[in-house]
């Protein structure tokens, strides 16, 4: 008759297949029990958007199905974000498990259209998740997400989170009546970001997504210095001038001690070439985060304030960037484990 010793001893044969340890010992499976043959427990996972749920739910049960006298497998699933933790890094955002932030060193790559596509394929795999709009001089994300621009303009509350898309939204646009210039010198641009992430009350997140301007600017300096930062996307186009450029992007957080999760190849297509993103990527020795093609319904979405994800959630395209989100999620995951493990 199968009892939870012989149950626990089947599982502890089952890895998790990022984070290479038993998920016994990830203290993954909670609240066992076992009764005439019946075994139910929960399977914890470390992200919502774990893209590898399938394979673990097959060797669980494929381990189960060696112990004598089970019958019946009933598995509950869930998912705990952990926080980012680095030993003498900068303080983290209140309230705000792990910060991601999305760049490149070239504008018109489509950071934008990644970040707020990025934010929503998160949180329609379950995680709540914060987009912040740190590209003070030019943004974008009212328009994106399909907020008004200079809503919060005569409020009393000051800036705060605006919920779209399942996405808690902050961005500088919604102070500003739409079409107002920031007119701003780099020490102000900084010292707007800083407030951006430490001044407002982004609630409980277990990610926030910021979409950098281009550059090596103060917005990205300031991010990196003032707040602990799990990691960053660099965004590409397939183009040999957009590949430079994410290098460069590469070079600077590398300096700035962030980890860099990958690289994402957007506007991939016959017209703007396929593959020199995923070739830079290889050469740096950093992951390839997988490739956004081109299609004039990301363009729409962005115009009409939804993202494609949410307007063609059924797409080949949107399907890309909930891969880019199970992707980012499981590279978030495995940083922090190595983080705990001090393999960083």
């Amino acid at each position: 008759m199968a009892d939870q010793n012989a149950v626990l001893t089947a599982l502890r044969t089952v890895n998790d297949p990022e984070l290479h340890r038993d998920i016994v010992s990830l203290n993954m499976v909670r609240e066992l029990t076992v009764e005439d043959g019946r075994v139910a427990f929960s399977i914890v996972l470390t992200t919502p958007a774990c893209p590898l749920r399938e394979t673990i739910d097959t060797d669980v049960r494929a381990a189960l199905a060696n112990v004598p006298g089970i019958q019946a497998v009933e598995i509950d699933w869930g998912a705990e974000v952990r926080s980012t933790h680095r030993e003498g890094g900068p303080k983290p955002v209140q309230g705000v498990r792990n910060v991601i932030a999305v760049a490149s060193n070239k504008g018109g790559v489509g950071k934008s259209t990644v970040s707020v596509n990025l934010a929503v394929a998160l949180a329609r795999l379950g995680a709540k998740v914060g987009l912040l709009d740190a590209d003070i001089t030019g943004p974008n994300i009212p328009t994106m997400m399909g907020l008004e621009g200079g809503i919060q303009a005569s409020g009393q509350q000051g800036l705060h989170p605006v919920e779209a898309h399942g996405v808690q939204a902050v961005s500088l646009g919604f102070v500003l009546p739409a079409g107002t210039p920031v007119v701003w010198r780099g020490p102000m641009i900084g010292s707007g970001v800083r407030q951006l992430m430490h001044d407002v009350d982004w609630g409980d997140l277990d990610y926030l997504i910021i979409d950098l301007p281009p550059g090596t600017s103060d917005a990205s300096m300031s991010m990196a210095q003032d707040a602990l930062i799990a990691g960053a996307v660099i965004v590409s186009t397939p183009s040999k001038v957009s590949v430079e450029d994410a290098r460069k992007a590469v070079g600077m957080f590398d300096r700035l001690g962030v980890p860099i999760f990958g690289v994402v190849e957007n506007m991939s297509s016959d017209i703007f070439g396929r593959g020199g993103a995923r070739d830079a990527a290889e050469d740096l020795g950093l992951e390839f985060l997988g490739e956004i093609p081109l299609d004039a319904a990301v363009r729409q979405g962005g115009d009409d304030g939804v993202p494609v994800v949410v307007a063609q959630p059924e797409s080949e395209i949107a399907a890309a960037f909930i891969h880019l989100a199970e992707q980012v999620a499981a590279r978030c995951s495995v940083l922090q484990f190595a983080g705990e493990s001090g393999g960083m």
